[in-house]
């Protein structure tokens, strides 16, 4: 069977070394590495990509395959672990949620309602609908460590990319 499909994790912007502010050359370096890798995949033959829609590594992943997919013939699919979970969000937070919900492919709800566990069922369910995981990791417990060990546990091919490094 051809593995195509890429799931992602990763941190909110607490746990990412520049925050909020995407303009620090920390953040600038990590989106043309993750571009540069994405790239790699799709001429390894990888076409679809779940990613979470959480703030953070989700929502820049998500821009960056939307970038993408004018030049190449990929699938985005947004997994959400609940309906309105952008609710509390500021108002450009929720814009760009927006926005990028209406270029992908594919919204999936893992749950109508919030729940304290539909953040892992929306994990669960993209390493389970996957081949490979790519994992944003600070090397803290956290629910992106969660995600790993889960994939892991699953036989998942898995990525981890220290967000340290950047």
């Amino acid at each position: 069977m051809k593995k195509y499909t890429i799931s992602f994790t990763g941190h909110r912007p607490k746990g990412l070394p520049w925050g909020y502010n995407e303009n620090l050359q920390g953040c600038v370096k990590f989106k043309q590495y993750i571009k540069e890798l994405l790239v790699k995949k799709i001429n390894e033959g990888y076409s679809r990509f779940i990613v979470g829609m959480a703030l953070g590594i989700d929502m820049i992943v998500a821009e960056i395959l939307i970038e993408l997919k004018g030049n190449y013939d990929i699938n985005i699919e947004c997994a959400i672990p609940c309906l309105y979970q952008e609710i509390k969000w500021s108002i450009s937070q929720q814009k760009r949620y927006k926005y990028i919900l209406s270029k992908c492919d594919k919204i999936t709800y893992v749950s109508k309602e919030y729940t304290l566990g539909c953040m892992q069922k929306r994990n669960e369910y993209m390493v389970n609908n996957s081949d490979l995981l790519i994992a944003v990791w600070n090397g803290t417990p956290s629910g992106t460590l969660n995600t790993i060990n889960y994939a892991r546990s699953k036989n998942k091919d898995t990525i981890i990319i220290d967000i340290n490094n950047f």
